[in-house]
Formats: C-alpha cells, sequence, structure tokens
C-alpha cells in the first residue's frame, strides 16, 4: 500500500486529495481557495472529520504548509508524518510537444514546465508552484508530473497541424495540443471496460466551464475540439470556442479593440456568459424553463456545437460504438444531454428519456435499449487518474 498526494495547483486555489493506493481509498480531501486574496479558506474532509475554516493565505507556500498541517494533525489527521508520504501526483497542464506520459519531476522537467508558460499562462506557473513548495515539504518523496495534454500526443498529424506556413510548426510547434487529457483517458478507459470492445470507437464529451471533445479509437486520442490553446471548439461557460478569425480582425482593424482586448473577451466575457449574461447552466437552464428566449437560445447553440463535432468525429473514425458524457455539466445536465441527443436517429444514437433524468455518482447508460451507439454518462475523476499514473510510475 502506497499513499499517494495528489496536488492541483491552482492560480488561486490549491486541491488535494490523498489516496491509499492500490485500493483507491480517499484517505483526506479538500482545497484552500482565495490563495493571495480577502477571505481565504481551508476545506478538509476525512471519514472521521471535517474542518473549513478561514485564515490568512498569502501565498502556496502557506497553503500546503496548512493542508500538510492537517493530514498529520494529532486529533484530525490521518498520518503521523510526511514519510508516509513516498510520492506526490501533480497535475500539470501543459507539456507542450516535450512530454507524451507521465514523468518524475527533476530540473530539467522544471525548466521545460517553466518554457511552457506562455502556452498555459494561467495554469502552468501556478502547477510549477505547487510542485516547488511539495519539494520543500516532502523533499523524500518522489514528484511526479501528470500532463493534461500527453493523452493528446497520438493525435496524428493531419489533425494536429494546422494548414499555415510549415515553417509556424517547425519553428514554433504551432499545433493541436488539447487539454482535459487526464479526464478523457480516464472515462474512456472506463467506457472500453465496460463495453468489452477490443476495437473500440468512443467521442468523450467533457462539459464543466472549460469543455472539449475527443475522439478516441482504440484508446488512443486521434482528434480533439481545443487546440493550440484553451479557447477553441465546444462553447463554454465564459469563452467562445469556434469563431471565424476574420472577426477577430474586424474587432482590432474596424472596432478598435486592442488584441489583449480581443483575448479577454474571447476567453473570459464569451461563451454562455456572453449570449446570457450567466456563466452557471443552472442559472440558464432555469431562466430558459421560465421562457428567457436567450438562455433557450444559447442551449440550443451549446448542444448544436456539439452534435457538429459528434458527426465529424463519427466521420473520422468511420462509426462510433459509444458517447460518453462526462464532468459537472455532462454528468448532471439531462437538458443537455437530451438536447445533444436528439434527432441523432441517423448515426443510430437514441435516448432513454427516464434515464437521462436519473442523477447518479456512478457509471451508467442512458440510451434506449434500441439504440445502436451506446450513451454513458462516467463521473470524471482525474485525482485518482493521476494516483493511478504515478503509482505505476514509481513502482
Amino acid at each position: 500500500m502506497e499513499n499517494i498526494l495528489i496536488i492541483n495547483s491552482g492560480s488561486s486555489s490549491l486541491k488535494f486529495q490523498l489516496i491509499k493506493m492500490p485500493d483507491e481509498t480517499v484517505l483526506a480531501s479538500g482545497m484552500v481557495e482565495r490563495i493571495g486574496l480577502d477571505g481565504a479558506k481551508l476545506h478538509y474532509k476525512s471519514a472521521a472529520n471535517t474542518v473549513s475554516k478561514e485564515l490568512e493565505v498569502p501565498d502556496h507556500a502557506v497553503a500546503l504548509k496548512a493542508i500538510t498541517g492537517l493530514l498529520m494533525d494529532a486529533e484530525k489527521g490521518v498520518i503521523k508524518d510526511a514519510s508516509e508520504i513516498p510520492a506526490i501526483g501533480h497535475r500539470v497542464v501543459h507539456g507542450g510537444d516535450t512530454f507524451s506520459k507521465t514523468i518524475i519531476i527533476d530540473e530539467k522537467v522544471k525548466a521545460k514546465i517553466r518554457e511552457y508558460f506562455s502556452l498555459a499562462p494561467l495554469h502552468n506557473p501556478p502547477n510549477l508552484k505547487g510542485i516547488e513548495v511539495a519539494e520543500q515539504l516532502f523533499p523524500q518523496a518522489k514528484q511526479v508530473a501528470v500532463f493534461d495534454t500527453a493523452f493528446h500526443r497520438t493525435i496524428p498529424s493531419r489533425a494536429a497541424q494546422y494548414a499555415i506556413p510549415q515553417s509556424f510548426y517547425e519553428e514554433h510547434n504551432i499545433q493541436v495540443y488539447g487539454f482535459h487529457g487526464t479526464s478523457h483517458k480516464y472515462v474512456t478507459q472506463l467506457a472500453i471496460d465496460e463495453l468489452k470492445k477490443e476495437n473500440s470507437k468512443i467521442i468523450s464529451v467533457h462539459l464543466g466551464n472549460g469543455c472539449s471533445i475527443t475522439a478516441v479509437q482504440d484508446g488512443k486520442s486521434i482528434d480533439h475540439s481545443l487546440g493550440f490553446g484553451p479557447v477553441n471548439g465546444l462553447v463554454m461557460g465564459t469563452r467562445s470556442g469556434d469563431i471565424d478569425q476574420s472577426v477577430i480582425f474586424y474587432m482590432i482593424d474596424q472596432l478598435g479593440y486592442t488584441a489583449q482586448e480581443v483575448s479577454d473577451i474571447l476567453h473570459h466575457k464569451s461563451g454562455m456568459m456572453g449570449l446570457t449574461g450567466f456563466s452557471d447552466l443552472r442559472d440558464i437552464e432555469e431562466q430558459a424553463e421560465k421562457g428567457n428566449r436567450q438562455c433557450q437560445l444559447a442551449l440550443d447553440m451549446n448542444a448544436y456545437r456539439i452534435k457538429k463535432y459528434i458527426g465529424a468525429y463519427a466521420a473520422a473514425m468511420n462509426g462510433v460504438d459509444a458517447i460518453v458524457f462526462t464532468a459537472g455539466i455532462g454528468e448532471n445536465s439531462d437538458v443537455i444531454r437530451g438536447l445533444v441527443c436528439r434527432d441523432m436517429d441517423f448515426f443510430g444514437i437514441k435516448l432513454d428519456e427516464e434515464k437521462n433524468k436519473v442523477r447518479s455518482k456512478e457509471l451508467r447508460y442512458i440510451n434506449a435499449a434500441d439504440s445502436k451507439v451506446k450513451v454513458l454518462v462516467i463521473p470524471t475523476n482525474e485525482e485518482l487518474e493521476i494516483a493511478q499514473q504515478t503509482l505505476e510510475l514509481i513502482s
């Protein structure tokens, strides 16, 4: 048995889970939110204790020290000292074209993570900060990096490259990198195990505040909706998804916006927020139910974009065995799932409306009995996937 600490270090938050492997028992979990801001909070949960308190957290070092203190606390803790954690798995968003698999972190790996700051400016810097703090607090532990982009390194060149001068690819590595890879890998592997198909064609639909869809053939990512950055593809909470590039040039050349202002609009003021004024899908669904036509349109646009990608990926794989919905919206919104799967009988996709309405934290089928394509809802667990990959590497 090995205790694996999982750290997901964000710009103003630090999430953690301590998982006993390989039996996958979560010993403790929680997060510190609002790091560097007023009103920072620590949330901690174990089988015996729940802690939620405000404290002053100026930086990630203080956050991780507070977490470590609780993990080893005489009354509320679950371990006696740091030596009981032999490995720490870190979520790192961008591994560029360097990392195609999980790796033990050394100075060269950290230098590469730093090199990719420009590709993921909101994620890689705090990811690296979490690694550096963990190295100080757990000097005896192996530090392991699990990259969101790694799963998508199998995407072939015909799908990964853009039709721009080849020099941009060769000299600047401009290509499709893809994101949410840890989630897509986790749920598609469960789907493959469930379907018991040696050769499989699965479309994984990860719907949260950030959204992406992946074509997974025989367990490998072969195409993906997010590309060089995390803003294109599906309609998201505040991100636009696919947009005609001409709109960007028009906003700059004719409307007087700077490039930075356009970037801010597309990342933070677009998507469902831009269409409705709400970024939380629950609010949008509630307003749509009350007759808000703009919210109804936004839901239709959201689902229509997903349907288009399903059609494209079914063509790319010459068929589809299963569609998997996952992440916060994918797991909980029967409205979006229903809109996506409506009028898809040409593809052999047919929902069971009653099964679709069921709320559960378990893997479940929501397709009708006569649906040629299986439709599953599989709760994602990126922390467990990181723990599994970390254990496999250190073993």
